[in-house]
């Protein structure tokens, strides 16, 4: 049920450099719904013992508190957003459209945060090479994301879950070792990410 008036402030635990928190943010801000942040560092010392106090038994983050609901996982905690309170809609109406959305989901759960993410902007940002293969499996996975996006949002005439999702991946796919192929191999993804840097997270 979604609730125009609802006074119970949702908080949000996460980390502004997590991508997964990030996801999170873009789509409370997607719905225009106020929420709390907390900031919880599951890389410092006591960050899992804190997180796992927070609700999240595997240690990680983000998590949601609303009510008495808490609630793990970015899909779980998206979807919540999405279907418990008033704003657009970030899911498409239509069967093709929600499964192109989850396609382009499961690319990012898959591709681009393992192999763009921590693949490629990682060892870039600590001053390391990447593994060999791995800049060939990047430039394959922003071909496919070059084929798949639509000619506005990636699944159609409004931003969906799918364009949250990979819009927190993309400070770090441009600042990685692929980045520097983006603008001539992927220039559909280019034009998305010039309206969906609105998207970006706020804290």
């Amino acid at each position: 049920m979604k609730s125009p008036g609802d006074r119970v402030i949702p908080v949000l635990y996460g980390a502004s450099y997590s991508v997964y928190t990030r996801i999170c943010l873009s789509t409370f801000g997607m719905k225009a719904v106020p929420f709390r942040f907390e900031a919880l560092d599951v890389f410092a010392g006591d960050g899992p013992a804190r997180a796992r106090l927070a609700g999240h038994p595997f240690g990680k983050i983000p998590i949601l508190h609303h009510g008495d609901l808490t609630l793990y996982e970015t899909l779980a905690i998206t979807r919540y957003i999405d279907d418990r309170f008033e704003g657009p809609p970030l899911q498409p109406d239509d069967a093709a459209g929600r499964a192109r959305m989850n396609q382009f989901i499961s690319i990012v759960d898959t591709q681009v945060y393992p192999v763009l993410v921590w693949g490629l902007y990682v060892p870039k940002s600590e001053g390391r090479k990447p593994k060999p293969g791995t800049l060939g499996k990047g430039r394959a996975v922003l071909a496919a994301l070059e084929t798949l996006a639509g000619p506005e949002w990636l699944c159609g005439a409004r931003p969906t879950l799918a364009d949250a999702y990979l819009a927190a991946c993309m400070d770090y796919i441009i600042d990685s070792a692929a980045g520097n192929d983006m603008a001539s191999h992927a220039p559909r993804l280019m034009n998305w990410w010039q309206r969906a840097q609105a998207l970006e997270p706020k804290a």
